[in-house]
């Protein structure tokens, strides 16, 4: 009896269910499952059905680290979903400073206008976040003084 050949690991391709397990993910801070999808070629960029993105959803709920790998990793920081929000509306709307720092400094856009026509400064006054509106300052403050454009 012949042996057969092991083939070589093939790339996983990427589905609804692949892209859900990594918003799943980085929803709930699981770093690991993060990797392990990207090492098997789920792009970190891939969208569900709402337009939602992995980064999306660690900046909604604050899970810096994830957000860090994500942007170390090349994802748009500007990525919009269906109601055309991007990560840093929904890290203003939930108030996570730390990731909202991390994304403006990386060039996320704060004058873009979801289909509401909100920007995320107004996210987070709706929200009642007003420490938020004090980090943005801040943030953009901070990058003028260091000669860094800023959108």
């Amino acid at each position: 009896m012949g042996q057969e050949a092991n083939p070589a690991p093939e790339q996983t391709p990427t589905t609804l269910d692949n892209v859900d397990e990594l918003l799943e993910a980085a929803r709930y801070d699981d770093i690991d499952d993060v990797i392990s999808l990207a090492s098997s070629g789920v792009p970190l960029d891939s969208k569900d059905s709402q337009g939602r993105t992995a980064l999306h959803m660690a900046a909604a709920n604050g899970h810096l680290g994830i957000v860090e790998y994500l942007i170390s990793r090349g994802v748009d920081v500007n990525a919009s979903n269906e109601e055309k929000n991007t990560p840093l509306h929904w890290a203003c709307l939930n108030g996570h400073i730390e990731v909202l720092t991390k994304l403006i400094l990386s060039g996320a856009n704060v004058s873009v206008l979801n289909s509401h026509e909100r920007t995320p400064i107004d996210e987070a006054v709706s929200g009642g976040e007003m420490d938020v509106i004090d980090t943005i300052n801040a943030t953009m403050a901070q990058m003028e003084l260091s000669g860094v454009a800023i959108s």
